[in-house]
């Protein structure tokens, strides 16, 4: 392990309280794992044991974490036969969970209007980072979601009205709508009530609604696959925007031992390889891209 993580990150037994299966083989699970709830901030992760017979873990994004009640809940869509045994887990079973890992993202105050752009299993950390934004005084988040596949959840037409919004574009994920946290959704697949197009030319289309010194206000922070990630960096630069992006990189050890992670990063110094576990996953978008 790193010796810049030791003492921050984690690994205990975790038990299984509930896992909800949605569409397209994605799933919302909810673990308790005390230790992991108390120090995750949004932008960090967990690597998971799988299954015994599997093992290598998988580095799986925090999307809510309760310190209070000591669990943590993870969104993942099956792919390959790691996460498909991770599926196949019940209330009541016990997961190795290492963790939490990675620097998070870090909002700065003098811009409040925080634009959260989360595309596909990059949705997790805009919805942990929402969490905690809502509760501080005089941010103004709004979230953005983008999915080809039906979203990991029952969306709704909201009931919050949003500046800026294309006609039409009204569905939102309920649970940021209970929140008091506006949301959109957009999608190329045709899905009722979203915006028919990608995130960021959702994001786009909001950012130009905006004057002078409401731009001013804003903060970009992003997670999802790499091309939506350049598309957004693309689109702060445009706009002149601070922007913060979660990397998505596959993973051995995911505590900085091995390097296997790494990307390369544009630093004062230089460029510089930059291990996305530990050193990441979040980045300034304009020096990754």
């Amino acid at each position: 392990m790193s010796s810049s993580t030791r003492g921050t990150i984690f690994l205990e037994q975790a038990r299984v309280l509930s896992q909800l299966a949605y569409d397209a083989e994605q799933f919302v699970l909810r673990l308790a794992a005390p230790k992991c709830a108390a120090a995750a901030q949004p932008g960090s992760f967990a690597h998971l044991t799988c299954d015994p017979t599997i093992p290598m873990r998988r580095p799986l994004s925090i999307m809510r974490a309760d310190a209070a009640a000591g669990w943590i809940e993870i969104l993942y869509k099956v792919v390959g036969p790691g996460l498909q045994a991770l599926a196949a887990h019940k209330a009541g079973d016990e997961i190795s969970v290492l963790g939490p890992i990675g620097k998070p993202f870090v909002p700065h105050p003098e811009r409040p209007r925080a634009l959260l752009v989360g595309g596909g299993v990059g949705i997790p950390p805009m919805v942990f980072l929402a969490d905690r934004l809502r509760t501080r005084p005089g941010y103004k988040p709004l979230v953005l979601m983008g999915s080809e596949v039906p979203f990991p959840f029952r969306t709704r037409p909201s009931a919050t009205l949003v500046a800026g919004m294309p006609h039409g574009s009204i569905a939102c994920m309920p649970l940021l709508e209970e929140w008091g946290v506006p949301s959109r959704l957009a999608s190329k697949a045709d899905f009722p009530g979203c915006y028919p197009g990608f995130v960021t030319e959702l994001a786009e289309e909001w950012l130009k609604s905006l004057g002078p010194a409401e731009l001013a206000e804003v903060e970009i922070f992003a997670c999802g696959p790499t091309p939506m990630l350049r598309a957004t960096a693309a689109l702060a630069r445009r706009h002149g925007l601070p922007c913060q992006v979660s990397l998505e990189e596959f993973m051995a050890c995911a505590v900085g031992g091995c390097a296997g992670c790494t990307v390369l990063v544009r630093t004062p110094e230089g460029p510089a390889m930059k291990r996305v576990c530990v050193d990441g996953p979040v980045f300034d978008a304009y020096a990754v891209f």
